[in-house]
């Protein structure tokens, strides 16, 4: 590879835009004031508490020219992703240089006074993190958590066919399970609809104490990794930096024109066979250019170099000196005016415009962002001729408007798919009507869906890149859910963290757009595991997900299909929430018209007249309930009360918003205290049916009047068994549920101890029922609503009180 692909000035001037973009770095670490060094350095002028990451901020600095001189040189549309924790110096210090941070932040001047606020503001109290944070322009990747870097790329890539993702690995990050994974992510990539991603594996050969694995193991042995995972590996290694310049400018120039090469022959040709993309190992020492010697001991090229280098505080005075001789080995004088500004001549290496990477908007998705076209969901609608008189299966109606969904905006190409190989097992195959899973590796004969093209990415069996390529979706503007079996979301419980507070921070960056909301769809839920038994029984991500805020989460149990329908045509259309949505997939009753379902999916909760039989006298007893199984149960244990005990005043009150539980100053969707004790009253004994763990629903109503709440729903019971002894063993069966009232309500006396006696009965027939014949009794199998009535009324939904 020639090495002489800078002229010796233009050599100089990328010199010294890396020093800049390393003094910079330095200065945010430690100074608090005195930022060109105009005087000589006192203790006062370095921060009290000195935080940060200096060890691959140098060589971020290193990659970030270097890609703005290929960005200019072929008029690119890139952005920068930046992998390696805490290295938000570097970002923060060359989205400065090229303009963009002031523009955003007009307080932050090119100036002097500009240069003291943009230091002072690192890593300090009311300022900005040590990484890079939703605060920082040109991002779409939180570095506080390692891992998803290359995942997010990805995700930006799909569908932006003009785009290069640059995404900056450590090699620390490239350790974790989902970064290790992300390598096959090549394997969906369709070089004619798609974007590029341009990996550049940083290897400066440390973590905070220890080596990393890619650094210490043989050249020819990583190569050999990079090439067995479809990549074609670019060396640039070494320390003196005139050398790695020149090296890093010829192997980008490289590196690029193979990614024009693989897109034009793929484009011009319609060729989707799968190409190796070229990426880029970089080698260089840790905390490059920083204090090579600290108290006798090496510091650069070492794990010494991770954190903060140099100990400058009053308990180390001598420091003082040697940071100053740090900060002015970059020359500063040379680099910026007597105003403070960077000098022109290196000013104008920084692209222009949105050509800047801090200004690209895939990096404000929000930008770009477009409504989707939307179906009629009522067209879809399952016809409920009277509660309960029919079954169906939820997530297969669901698939059919999805279906529409992908089919109205194929043009648009802004709307996929995502799931770990679980998108036909969850039922939504009608949506291979329209499209395939993307998937661009070798096919066979007996394949299915499988196409360089496709909405649907469900085709690697990984949790962690489904929820990275979303989230990097997302967050360049388009649109999409996740479905997945809801005991093994758990799998992305951090990830789902991270991006809950990206959003809660960007909600309060006025400049920064809302994106479309994150959409889960959990299907194949605890309670329809009967042959998967205990391993797939978790509905602890409600839990989990609760603990946002208020502002960003959502969770919807949709009790039928209907509703369903109305709850994901809603959230397909929001902005800036996580929509969490609990949806089962095997044949149970259907309870509500489309008419109905949409005025109780706008309300959220509400009065099931049609169920209760109090509506000229107060309740003796409150039945709630919320998701599809725990609704079945409360309306069975209602219909055998009803039959036996006909005089027993009984309200049924179900929940699809389960944030309607919380009180209103607590959430934004929350109830009044007025409307709450409106539907279940304020000293009824309430008996509620719940599809997760019961400590949950009494989190969000420890602040109501009413403390006679009895919830019932999962307690870490299960095996391999029926799907109504999975209900009895965690005692949310319609004969606990019985008994349970009756123990509320003492005055049923001599009817009520014989009905006790009853349910006791069919518990035990239950258990030697199944023991023999290895399916649910006959009368659970065929149950129908209505039994206890001759005559059923018409289906309508009462409205809480204002």
């Amino acid at each position: 590879m020639k090495t002489d692909t800078l002229t010796p000035e233009l050599l100089n001037r990328t010199n010294a835009y890396w020093r800049a973009a390393n003094y910079l770095s330095v200065g945010q670490i430690y100074l608090y004031d005195n930022p060109l060094l105009r005087r000589p350095l006192r203790l006062s002028d370095v921060k009290p508490l000195v935080v940060g990451h200096w060890g691959t901020t140098p060589g971020q600095n290193f990659i970030y020219v270097h890609l703005n001189r290929v960005i200019k040189k072929y008029d690119l549309d890139m952005f920068y992703v930046a992998g390696p924790g805490h290295g938000g110096p570097a970002i923060v210090g060359n989205v400065y240089l090229e303009g963009t941070w002031s523009e955003v932040y007009p307080n932050v001047t090119q100036d002097e006074a500009g240069l003291k606020k943009l230091f002072t503001q690192f890593s300090f109290p009311g300022g900005i993190s040590s990484h890079v944070a939703p605060t920082t322009p040109g991002s779409i990747h939180e570095g506080g958590e390692l891992g998803y870097s290359l995942s997010h790329a990805f995700g930006a890539a799909f569908d932006n066919p003009d785009l290069i993702v640059a995404c900056v690995i450590g090699d620390g990050e490239a350790e974790t399970g989902p970064l290790a994974t992300a390598w096959q992510s090549n394997k969906l990539l369709n070089p004619i609809t798609d974007g590029a991603v341009l990996p550049i594996l940083h290897l400066n050969g440390y973590k905070i104490s220890n080596p990393t694995v890619l650094a210490r193991i043989e050249h020819e042995e990583l190569e050999q990794f990079i090439r067995g995972c479809g990549w074609i590996p670019y060396f640039v290694e070494g320390d003196e930096p005139e050398a790695m310049h020149q090296l890093m400018a010829a192997t980008l120039e490289q590196a690029i024109e193979e990614i024009r090469r693989i897109q034009t022959h793929a484009r011009s040709h319609n060729d989707t066979t799968r190409a190796r993309w070229p990426m880029v190992v970089l080698r260089s020492p840790k905390g490059w250019t920083g204090p090579k010697v600290v108290d006798g001991l090496q510091v650069e090229g070492t794990f010494r170099a991770h954190q903060v280098p140099l100990l400058v505080d009053p308990e180390h005075p001598e420091h003082v000196q040697q940071l100053e001789d740090w900060m002015k080995s970059y020359r500063a004088e040379e680099l910026f005016d007597q105003e403070g500004r960077l000098i022109a001549e290196l000013a104008e290496l920084a692209p222009k415009g949105e050509r800047r990477m801090g200004a690209n908007p895939h990096a404000n998705g929000g930008i770009l962002l477009r409504d989707l076209r939307m179906p009629d969901f009522h067209a879809h609608a399952l016809n409920v001729p009277s509660p309960g008189a029919v079954d169906g299966q939820d997530t297969l109606v669901l698939g059919s408007f999805l279906r529409d969904v992908a089919k109205l905006n194929q043009e648009q190409r802004n709307f996929r798919v995502f799931g770990p190989d679980e998108t036909l097992s969850n039922l939504l195959g009608a949506v291979f009507e329209v499209t395939n899973r993307q998937w661009d590796a070798r096919k066979v004969n007996n394949d299915e869906f499988l196409a360089p093209a496709g909405r649907v990415l469900d085709s690697m069996l990984s949790e962690h890149q489904c929820e990275g390529w979303l989230e990097g979706y997302l967050l360049t503007g388009r649109h999409g859910l996740f479905n997945s079996y809801e005991a093994f979301i758990r799998i992305v419980d951090s990830m789902f963290s991270q991006h809950a507070k990206w959003l809660k921070v960007t909600l309060e960056l006025p400049w920064r757009r809302k994106i479309a909301s994150l959409n889960y769809l959990l299907a194949s839920h605890v309670w329809q595991q009967d042959h998967n038994g205990f391993t797939h029984q978790d509905p602890g991500f409600l839990d989990h997900v609760i603990n946002k805020k208020a502002d960003i989460v959502r969770v919807y149990l949709p009790p039928d299909a209907n509703c369903l329908l109305s709850v994901f045509d809603h959230c397909l259309r929001s902005r800036h929430y996580v929509n969490v949505v609990v949806a089962g997939k095997h044949a149970l009753p259907q309870w509500l018209t489309m008419d109905a379902a949409v005025v109780h999916c706008t309300e959220g909760i509400g009065i099931w007249q049609w169920a209760s039989n109090d509506q000229d006298a107060e309740p003796d007893v409150v039945m709630g309930c919320c998701g599809d199984t725990p609704t079945l149960e409360i309306l069975a244990a209602v219909s055998i009360l009803r039959q036996h005990l006909p005089d027993l005043k009984i309200r049924v009150v179900n929940v699809v918003d389960l944030m309607k539980l919380q009180s209103s100053s607590e959430h934004p969707h929350g109830l009044s205290d007025a409307d709450y004790d409106a539907l279940f009253t304020k000293d009824k004994h309430i008996v509620f049916g719940f599809h997760g763990y019961p400590w949950l629903v009494h989190r969000l109503t420890y602040r109501r009047t009413n403390r006679n709440l009895h919830v019932r729903g999962y307690k870490e019971e299960g095996t391999i068994t029926t799907a109504f002894d999975m209900r009895v063993q965690n005692e949310l069966d319609r004969f606990h549920l019985v008994q349970d009232v009756v123990n509320r309500l003492p005055h049923l006396g001599t009817k009520g101890a014989y009905l006790k006696q009853l349910m006791q009965d069919k518990l035990i027939e239950h258990k030697q029922y199944i023991d023999k014949h290895g399916q649910d009794l006959a009368e659970i199998r065929n149950w129908k609503w209505g039994a206890h009535s001759r005559q059923m009324p018409v289906p309508q939904l009462m409205k809480p009180a204002a």
